[in-house]
């Protein structure tokens, strides 16, 4: 697709991305970047009413829907569950064609008044990775998947940002760490839920669990979730 044929947006952050490394994800980044494409002054404040920082977050999902496109189109038949996590995980990181430009969104998502579009842009990547690799979860065990590969993935990122090994190797063997990690504490889980004294002790919070769901694929102008009222027989 040619530059002109592109929406407007993404020639904005085509645009900015040339700045960002310099100026970071900044007011005059959007500025210059508005200057560069013509765009009506107007027309890209409608599109980016923050700017910058709305173009940070396209760039996110942009690397969302390249990291899912792989998904796709790779064959992970073969691999064991957590294996086929790390590679969408490592798939990620390889679609970023500019590592500073993930560098300075991470900086700008540290802001206070910009962590929860940071926590945000995550948790879509991880509920992204969870959708592909055929997650079906309809009660609590949707947000701690999630909540979980989050974890996971904002370490890996952050590792990854200054990992100078050849082909990033580094980064995948701690990505496989974090992981085993995550087995291990599910391991225990297990362990918990099979010993009778303790399943006795977890009722009440077991009780309270079980009526948690995950949010309805259907869009709703609802919050992201729902508790079913017990029945009154």
């Amino acid at each position: 697709m040619s530059e002109a044929a592109l929406p407007p947006k993404d020639r904005l952050l085509d645009a900015a991305l040339l700045n960002v490394p310099f100026d970071g994800w900044s007011p005059m980044t959007f500025e210059l970047a508005v200057q560069e494409t013509g765009i009506d002054a107007t027309v890209a404040k409608s599109l980016c009413p923050r700017g910058a920082v709305d173009l940070a977050m396209h760039y996110h999902a942009r690397g969302d829907a390249l990291m899912l496109e792989r998904l796709t189109s790779a064959d992970l038949s073969g691999l064991k569950f957590r294996d086929k996590i790390a590679a969408a995980v490592r798939f990620r990181l390889e679609v970023v064609s500019d590592k500073e430009a993930v560098r300075r969104g991470t900086t700008l998502f540290a802001l206070p008044q910009y962590a929860a579009d940071g926590a945000k842009a995550v948790w879509g990547t991880t509920d992204a990775i969870w959708d592909a690799l055929g997650d079906t979860s309809e009660d609590v065990n949707w947000y701690t998947k999630r909540a979980t590969l989050s974890a996971v993935y904002s370490a890996t990122v952050l590792y990854w940002l200054g990992d100078t090994s050849d082909d990033h190797t580094a980064t995948w063997e701690f990505l496989d760490r974090r992981i085993e990690n995550v087995m291990q504490i599910e391991k225990l889980k297990a362990q918990v839920n099979g010993s009778p004294l303790l399943s006795r002790l977890m009722t009440g919070p077991n009780w309270v669990m079980s009526h948690i769901k995950a949010p309805s694929r259907i869009p709703r102008m609802d919050l992201p979730g729902s508790w079913t009222r017990p029945r009154q027989d």
